[in-house]
């Protein structure tokens, strides 16, 4: 039996694995004021993204065996330097794919047709504005027949360019770790493998109707004034992977002058207080990080989880 301390929470059914295999599970938030006090009592660690686990606290905690987390990157944690302590480090990379790829494509929607402007407005001017709304809104696009440019290849990418090809669109991959792209797709009952192109950053920059970020932040942005100036007028950027993957002064300067037509965001630089003058943009439709918050997606980290904390802690 070990001590197991969920920092950050964990669905009831995680939890409830946890506990029938004989665990002592603390589910509650200790501060990190308070995690080098308390923690070197526990075995193990599951926490999300809030909470984080570097070298000096790792230092403090002997008995530590296993550091969890429940979502896909590990950008919060120092995995190297746990892993030379003998700490074993397991995420859930699988759990959350099709809900952040299909919250990727709510954002695309949305810009796409100005529902977030419209949203807004209706409540406020509707009544009283109806024909010179519709005549705002009324220029959007259908996905169908553009291209959909997919930096990062791996389980969330893939999930997002199969919605892309469902509903039409052609995909252009970019991951430095895919040569040859293959996606398994159910349609209409069958079974089939779908080739996806994989391309040159520069070629996708130079062709993209619509660009997607899923891929972890490795410490510099991979969109920046130059990629920016690569791209035609009038992209779409939607970004539900890390914070820091696009430099968003650049992303500023490319929305006040057009060359993007509008970004699709989930996910900002200084999270928990993202700059405002983003956040207020007109262009700009947001969501406060919620790509892998549904009920479906969290049921299944909290089990990966628990069954990972269980084969390591046995």
């Amino acid at each position: 039996m070990a001590r197991i301390l969920i920092n950050d929470g964990i669905h009831p059914t995680g939890l409830q694995k946890l506990i029938d295999a004989g665990h002592e599970v603390d589910n509650f938030h200790i501060s990190k004021e308070e995690l080098p006090e308390k923690l070197p009592s526990y075995q193990a660690i599951c926490v999300r993204s809030a909470t984080k686990v570097r070298q000096d606290l790792i230092d403090l905690c002997p008995e530590l065996k296993v550091i969890g987390r429940g979502g896909v990157g590990l950008d919060n944690i120092d995995v190297d330097y746990a892993k030379s302590k003998g700490i074993k480090v397991c995420n859930t990379p699988a759990a959350s794919s099709r809900s952040v790829a299909e919250l990727a494509f709510a954002h695309l929607f949305s810009v796409a047709r100005f529902l977030y402007k419209a949203n807004k407005h209706m409540p406020e001017d509707g009544a009283n504005e109806f024909k010179s709304l519709k005549k705002s809104y009324s220029k959007g696009f259908e996905l169908q027949g553009k291209t959909l440019g997919v930096i990062g290849f791996g389980r969330i990418g893939q999930e997002t360019a199969k919605i892309g090809l469902g509903i039409g669109m052609s995909v252009k991959a970019v991951d430095p770790f895919i040569k040859n792209a293959e996606l398994k797709m159910d349609i209409n009952g069958q079974h089939i493998n779908v080739p996806v192109d994989t391309v040159a950053m520069d070629e996708m920059l130079t062709t993209a109707d619509i660009i997607t970020l899923h891929i972890p932040f490795t410490g510099a942005p991979v969109l920046g004034a130059s990629e920016f100036a690569k791209m035609k007028d009038g992209v779409i950027i939607i970004n539900a992977a890390r914070g820091g993957t696009i430099n968003e002064d650049a992303l500023m300067d490319a929305l006040n002058n057009e060359k993007v037509a509008a970004a699709g965001l989930d996910v900002f630089e200084n999270e928990p207080t993202p700059r405002e003058d983003l956040l207020q943009h007109p262009n700009v439709c947001s969501t406060p990080h919620i790509g892998a918050s549904t009920g479906e997606a969290q049921e299944k980290i909290g089990i990966e989880l628990a069954d990972q904390l269980i084969e390591h802690l046995s």
